[in-house]
């Protein structure tokens, strides 16, 4: 069975976090298999718009315009919930699960509820560790080093 972890906290609206993999362990590489998020405050009582993003680039990819063509982007997600019945809850993401992470990733999450309320966002990332050989753990830690270079 694979080993697997979260990483989870709540971050200001159009605020970055580090997921932080210097405890990097030789030999193993992590792969993002889960990127969730939730509302922080009053919770069913009023809309709510989340969108987050998670990179290996240099910098933070902004959750409200993501570019698929950007190999550093690793996941993006999505959670609305609007105050009127008639439209339900919804939560999605897509990820890049081939992706095999050795360095550290950025996370940005933002608010986007059209009211201008900016609250802070909550999110979970699900990581699943993998066994990786030399010749495959240099060209991984390469490939991440070019798109966190900005090369």
């Amino acid at each position: 069975m694979k080993k697997e972890f979260i990483m989870r906290g709540k971050t200001a609206s159009g605020s970055t976090e580090v997921l932080n993999f210097s405890g990097y362990k030789e030999g193993y590489a992590y792969r993002l298999i889960e990127f969730k998020l939730y509302p922080s405050t009053n919770i069913g009582g009023e809309t709510t718009e989340l969108v987050g993003s998670v990179t290996a680039g240099k910098t933070a990819v902004a959750p409200t315009d993501p570019d698929f063509n950007n190999e550093g982007l690793i996941g993006v997600a999505s959670a609305t919930h609007y105050s009127s019945p008639a439209y339900p809850p919804s939560s999605r993401s897509v990820i890049n699960d081939l992706f095999l992470i050795t360095q550290n990733l950025i996370l940005m999450v933002q608010d986007t509820d059209a009211s201008g309320s900016q609250y802070p966002v909550n999110w979970q990332c699900r990581f699943v560790m993998e066994k990786m050989n030399g010749p495959e753990e240099a060209a991984n830690n390469y490939k991440q080093y070019l798109i966190s270079d900005g090369s």
